[in-house]
């Protein structure tokens, strides 16, 4: 059962490839993994039901391969492909510390996970498991972040995390802009309208379409997902106005 205190009971955390490295590299870092996972366990202590779709950009990037001549097709199903590859370590990493997990993919491959049935993870939430999907939407041509946004709509959560690494939504890449400014709070307009890059137009739409709450936050900081989960104010909350 969740703890007073909780402004929300399930999340869907949406954790980008890089996520997986360390910054500026590729490939999969144990010491990252490791770091996600003790956060995520925590996370899950308070009581909070919490799904988490991996991406795989740290391994394969389907669009690089697709622009080398590779069909498109091809090459999102090999970015798929990766982001199992990172479920499975952060699965690993997890029950390493004790906590009890599942993975489902949207890709059919029963020997290392279960497929993704909706019903079924939902009773993984309930029953405090630690729910890691993979696989994205099983179909070309969708980014992880649309299949985080249609997994939240599907699975009732109450929000939709984005832990990237950046402390937020910025007018510009701060990384580049030393002047961007950083946004408390947007309305799903100003991110479409904006084009700023936060998720691709299609998950926006999703989120604003099913009413789903939307908050980016830096998954670096210990104790932003708590904090998030909490009602404080962290990151940037993009919701209808």
């Amino acid at each position: 059962m969740p703890k007073a205190g909780l402004a929300y009971k399930r999340i869907v955390l949406k954790i980008s490839g890089e996520g997986f490295c360390k910054r500026g590299s590729s490939g999969l870092d144990p010491e990252e993994v490791t770091s996600i996972a003790s956060r995520l366990k925590s996370v899950s202590q308070l009581g909070a039901e919490l799904a988490v779709v991996a991406g795989g950009g740290n391994l394969v990037r389907g669009g690089l391969f697709a622009q080398a001549g590779v069909e498109r097709a091809t090459a999102d199903h090999m970015g798929m492909l990766a982001t199992v590859i990172n479920a499975l370590a952060l699965q690993g990493a997890l029950e390493h510390l004790g906590a009890e997990t599942r993975v489902a993919t949207a890709i059919a491959m029963q020997d290392v996970a279960e497929p993704y049935i909706r019903r079924r993870c939902v009773r993984h939430l309930e029953k405090g498991r630690i729910v890691i999907l993979a696989g994205g939407t099983g179909n070309p041509y969708f980014t992880t972040d649309t299949a985080a946004a249609l997994r939240a709509a599907e699975l009732g959560a109450d929000l939709l995390l984005k832990a990237t690494k950046v402390d937020g939504v910025y007018s510009a890449d701060p990384r580049e802009d030393p002047n961007a400014t950083l946004y408390d709070r947007l309305d799903y307009m100003d991110v479409l309208q904006q084009r700023l890059k936060v998720m691709d137009s299609t998950a926006i739409s999703h989120c604003m379409e099913n009413m789903i709450p939307i908050m980016v936050i830096n998954l670096m900081t210990k104790g932003n997902i708590e904090a998030a989960l909490m009602g404080e104010p962290v990151g940037t909350l993009i919701q209808g106005g």
